[in-house]
């Protein structure tokens, strides 16, 4: 079988979860749930960087430098001008050119603004930064992001946090069936079950962090997502069956006549 890998920004991945390192109980159960994921790509939020000592940062630093790609977010602004900021900052400090645009007005739902997450990946391209920006579940607005250069695009499934699963599975699948770049899936999962139906819809990837960090076990439920993605991802490649009103018998009727 023919070794299933993606591109983003030219970089290819073989692993479709993107994980998160916040949260984690502590330094030991991060390292080893993210090891159990598989993850080659973890993201942060920069401003809990120390950016004047990045390698010293308490978030980083116990992290192997160069073992994966980075993909600092802009979490916390709320314009598309403090998101160009706090993106130019970490690629100064020589975290990564990548830059997961994350812009909210509303700090009860934490939905991303579609106006000002478009106006910072148009900049942000300019600048040459790989975007890969976090936006809602509309079709139209992940295409308009597509055609601004976003690397990747990434509807939520739910708001952040909520663990409520994929609300709109329709949406997501039109994303998919329109996109041209990798659409992946970030923000209210909560469970296996909500991962393997975002990779059976066709999305590329994951990103996810408080379902791993805030479960009883991270470690075990870091290994439990990764097999969930690849038992999507399969079932997706496979073609599931197509979904009919009546019942079919697995065996025909004729077949079971006695003669």
């Amino acid at each position: 079988m023919k070794k299933d890998t993606w591109q983003i920004g030219g970089r290819e991945l073989t692993s479709r979860l993107f994980l998160g390192t916040g949260l984690f109980p502590n330094p030991y159960v991060q390292q080893e749930a993210i090891k159990a994921s598989g993850a080659e790509v973890l993201t942060f939020a920069i401003r809990r960087v120390n950016l004047s000592a990045a390698e010293d940062d308490s978030i980083l630093q116990h992290i192997e430098q160069g073992a994966f790609t980075f993909l600092p977010n802009t979490s916390g602004a709320s314009t598309a001008d403090e998101a160009v900021r706090i993106a130019r900052l970490a690629r100064a400090s020589g975290l990564s050119d990548w830059i997961k645009v994350e812009i909210s007005a509303n700090e009860r739902t934490l939905l991303p603004d579609p106006i000002e997450t478009l106006r910072a990946t148009e900049q942000l391209v300019k600048e040459g930064f790989t975007v890969l920006p976090y936006t809602t579940d509309d079709p139209i607005l992940c295409k308009r992001l597509e055609e601004a250069g976003a690397a990747a695009v990434m509807p939520g499934g739910a708001p952040i946090g909520t663990g409520l699963g994929i609300l709109n599975p329709y949406h997501i699948g039109l994303i998919v069936e329109e996109a041209s770049v990798p659409i992946i899936v970030d923000a209210g999962l909560g469970s296996v079950a909500d991962v393997a139906q975002a990779m059976e819809l066709g999305v590329s990837g994951v990103l996810m962090n408080t379902p791993v960090a805030k479960a009883r076990d991270p470690i075990l439920m870091a290994r439990a997502m990764r097999l969930g993605i690849e038992a999507g991802r399969l079932s997706y490649l496979s073609g599931r069956i197509a979904k009919k009103k009546y019942a079919t018998a697995s065996s025909g009727f004729d077949a079971l006549k006695l003669s």
